[in-house]
Order: C-alpha cells, then structure tokens, then sequence
C-alpha cells in the first residue's frame, strides 16, 4: 500500500478522472459502480472492458482500477493499486452561515473542498437573510468538488443553529471584522475545532459576547463578504 499526501497526488494523478463509488460497493478487489458514475464512465467517457479507472471510496482510498465486466446498468473493476492518504482536515469544522445567494455559497463549499477541508457544518443564527438548510444540493455539490480536486475524503455535512454548535464539544474560533487578532492560520489539527463565520448579515452582538477576545480574529483590515473570509481561511490553514 503506497502512502501519499495532498501535494504528490496532483503530481501523480493530474491527468485522471476521478470517479466515486460507496464503500458498501468496494468488496475485497471488486469495486462496482453504477448510477451516473457508471453512465459517465461508459456513455460520456467511452470507457470500455480492459481500461483503467481511478475511483475514490470518499474514506481516504484512491483506487487504481481496470474494468473487466461492463453490464446494463453497472460496471465492474478489479482493483491493482491503492493510495492511501492522511485527512489532516479530520478535526476541523467550518461552521458556514446560511447565505442568501445560493451561487456564492456553492461557490464557498467548493473552493473549501480544493482546499481539503472536510468537515461543514450549514447553520443559521440571528441575521441569516435565508432560512433555507438545503444539505442534500450542498452534498452533490461536496461530491463534485472532490472529484475534481482529487480528493480522497468525501466531505460530511450537517446542519445546526448558531446556540446548538457553541454546545459542541472542542474549540471555538469566531471571525469578526472588529477582532485586533489576525488569523494567521494555525490551530491545532490534533484536536477538535470549530471555525465559525458570520452571514451577510454579520453575527449579533450576543452571539460575539459568548466568546472571549481571545478566541475572536479577524481575516482582513478590510471587509469582506462572507464567501471571501470563508475561502481566504481555508486558504490560510497549514494542512500539507
């Protein structure tokens, strides 16, 4: 089994397609894929019976893969080669506000995805503008991202209320725009933490009073809308 890190996979990889499939469906060296996975394999991409494919389990496991069975609805591979990498990401939680454009927060989740962070958590609090918690369209959105980046971990996604994630267990990071700390990027991968942003809104002052001024920062001297900070954080984060 051959260990690899974020940096050397696009260096050995680039040129790939990416294709996932559910763990259930990896089974000893047999992988089967099917639904649109398997209709862009054969119907878009043309594959055919002895071609290589590289699928992801979305666990951490890159498969390197030849087809040997192409069926109605499914196909098979047999698995030659797998790639393992580290989730460095594992304990980090970006805490992203409900926004009011759906295409700037789509476009949020995606860029935080390229930037291997895995772990979301959609949430509303006093000044959301939108009340709309529509995980299952992020999801496919988390699953398209990861492909095209060539990640080996499918992000996971859940939602809450502002009150509900202070409940959490772990540390907490806020980002407000009048904090005198500068975000600089660095927290501790090994334990739980969870990095909350505010929506166009901005967050509410009791919601800002619940964190001491030392877990309060700032991304920028100026303002930035809400995706910006997002990206710019996850940008930030030491996780080669």
């Amino acid at each position: 089994m051959q260990e690899l890190n974020g940096y050397l996979i696009l260096a050995h990889l680039s040129n790939i397609e990416l294709y996932f499939t559910s763990p259930e469906l990896v089974k000893n060296e047999i992988i089967t894929l099917h639904g649109e996975e398997f209709h862009h394999v054969v119907n878009v991409m043309r594959n055919s019976v002895g071609d290589s494919l590289h699928i992801t389990d979305g666990l951490g496991i890159i498969y390197k893969t030849e087809i040997v069975e192409i069926a109605k609805d499914n196909l098979v591979v047999v698995i030659k080669e797998r790639l393992t990498f580290e989730n460095r990401a594992a304990n980090i939680w970006f805490c992203i506000p409900v926004l009011k454009n759906p295409d700037r927060l789509k476009f949020a989740f995606e860029k935080c995805v390229e930037l291997g962070v895995t772990n979301f958590v959609l949430f509303s609090s006093k000044h959301t503008l939108s009340r709309k918690l529509k995980t299952d369209k992020l999801q496919k959105t988390l699953l398209s991202a990861t492909k095209q980046s060539l990640r080996a971990f499918l992000p996971k996604i859940i939602s809450a209320t502002f009150d509900e994630i202070i409940e959490y267990p772990g540390s907490k990071i806020i980002f407000e725009q009048n904090s005198k700390n500068i975000f600089d990027g660095n927290v501790n991968i090994d334990q739980q933490v969870y990095l909350l942003f505010g929506p166009e809104g901005g967050l509410d002052k009791s919601e800002i009073d619940l964190f001491s001024s030392e877990s309060s920062y700032s991304l920028s001297t100026n303002r930035l809308r809400s995706e910006t900070a997002i990206i710019k954080c996850a940008s930030l984060l030491k996780l080669s």
